[in-house]
């Protein structure tokens, strides 16, 4: 997830940065501390694959907003908008937030749960260090905990982050009430009762517009993302 390397950029950088400008950022002033060059150049297209770093980018710029309006809430942003987009970390989703609080990581079992999720065009040691990645980026999440052996520890969900989740939620067709029980909620180890008390939250806050009725929810996040940045 290079949560500390995504921390140290958007410290260096303005919210209404371009894509050139993280790149500057990463490569010519060396925000990141890397000690050659091509290292630069690598974190950089890293970072650009799982978040974006561009304002044109609509998941990036609503994430870029909350990350300036709630520190605490930052691991979880990071880790959302990477699932979204990066279908290798989706695909080990279920192999982690599944997990009963103190049970171990079973590497067997998510190894082949991402299988199933990427079909045979990996090899197993491709594979294998893809897995590496997703539970190093699941312990900067706080979902693992542990060096040798990760045991899963709940989450704590802000505002901020279910306003995310109900965000990219709804983004990929959810409606109703199923914008509160859903795999993104998950990610934040939120119940659906505890998701939209959250959400009452985030109105409050001013995030997002909701109204609940029984099983009738009216919802509006034009306030997550009221005007593109350069728009």
């Amino acid at each position: 997830m290079m949560l500390d390397e995504l921390r140290a950029v958007l410290s260096v950088t303005p919210a209404p940065a371009n894509r050139q400008d993280y790149a500057s950022a990463i490569i010519d002033e060396n925000a990141l501390s890397k000690p050659t060059l091509s290292t630069r150049k690598l974190s950089n297209q890293r970072l650009g694959e799982l978040y974006g770093l561009d304002r044109s980018v609509a998941v990036f710029r609503v994430m870029r907003r909350l990350w300036d309006a709630d520190p605490d809430s930052r691991p979880l942003l990071a880790l959302l908008c990477a699932i979204a987009r990066d279908p290798l970390l989706a695909g080990t989703l279920s192999a982690v937030v599944d997990l009963a609080p103190g049970q171990e990581f079973p590497r067997v079992h998510a190894r082949s749960v991402l299988r199933q999720a990427v079909g045979p065009r990996l090899n197993d040691a491709i594979l294998d260090k893809v897995l590496r990645n997703a539970a190093s980026s699941w312990s900067q999440s706080g979902h693992l905990v542990g060096r040798t052996f990760k045991k899963r520890q709940r989450v704590r969900a802000t505002p901020w982050t279910v306003a995310f989740a109900l965000y990219l939620g709804h983004a990929v067709g959810f409606r109703g009430t199923e914008l509160f029980a859903n795999d993104w909620m998950s990610v934040l180890d939120a119940s659906a009762a505890d998701a939209q008390l959250l959400a009452q939250e985030a109105k409050r806050l001013g995030l997002i517009d909701l109204s609940i009725s029984a099983d009738i929810v009216d919802i509006g996040l034009g306030r997550l993302d009221p005007t593109p940045w350069g728009a």
